[in-house]
């Protein structure tokens, strides 16, 4: 029994052409898990699942395991990152390898970095979690949101508990995407990461960058570079 990690990494994106091996600071963007996954210090695995026999070479590249593809029904839009999941550990079963943590780490989160793995891991053990997922604070309150009429009138578009300055709101969270960890054998019964041993790891905003489209890609080359130049100085 071991700690795997998963870097799902399907090929023929469609906001950003090729995005998971696009190169991002000099480096393809799947590269940055790989070597945060390596730096975290604990698997005894990583592995890139993509349909792709070019990813699977870069990732190779980089120190990854790509021992199978996925099959063809795996890379459909229908399947879901936990059906690929289930199917990355049968297949390693068939093969004689057994997994009772599994962290998915998506390659769109360049910016996470290896403490950020090793501190959710931490509550991962000291909470005996089923599940360990990365949020972040929301960048605005959802209190300030609603829905519009067609006409689009605002009558009561502010709710009225929002009431006082912005910085008496409650803080609100959302899924980063970024890290998500979970026992290998709740995954397999249940698939739900937010039970009630399922617990939150808090990411800073700049850590939880998630690349969809050009806009991101460039926020996040223009973070990487900062952080170089600041720890040049």
């Amino acid at each position: 029994m071991g700690h795997i990690a998963v870097i799902p990494a399907r090929s023929g994106s469609k906001g950003l052409k090729n995005k998971n091996i696009k190169e991002c600071n000099g480096k393809p963007l799947l590269a940055y898990s790989i070597e945060a996954a390596q730096r975290a210090g604990i698997y005894d695995c990583i592995h890139v699942s993509t349909d792709s026999e070019q990813y699977a070479e870069i990732a190779k590249e980089y120190g990854a395991e790509v021992p199978f593809l996925r099959d063809s029904e795996m890379a459909s839009d229908a399947a879901t990152t936990w059906d690929t999941m289930r199917f990355v550990i049968k297949e390693y079963e068939k093969i004689g390898k057994r997994f009772d943590m599994l962290t998915v780490l998506q390659p769109t989160s360049p910016l996470r970095g290896w403490e950020d793995i090793r501190k959710a891991y931490d509550i991962f053990v000291q909470r005996q979690a089923d599940s360990v997922v990365g949020v972040c604070e929301m960048e605005h309150s959802p209190l300030w949101s609603n829905t519009l009429p067609e006409s689009g009138c605002l009558n009561g578009f502010i709710r009225p508990e929002v009431n006082g300055p912005r910085q008496g709101l409650p803080a609100y969270y959302r899924i980063n995407g970024a890290i998500y960890i979970v026992r290998v054998e709740y995954l397999m019964e249940y698939g739900n990461l937010y039970g009630e041993q399922g617990y939150a790891y808090i990411m800073s905003r700049e850590h939880s960058v998630d690349i969809d489209d050009e806009i991101d890609f460039a926020l996040a080359e223009f973070l990487m570079k900062r952080c170089e130049k600041n720890d040049s100085i």
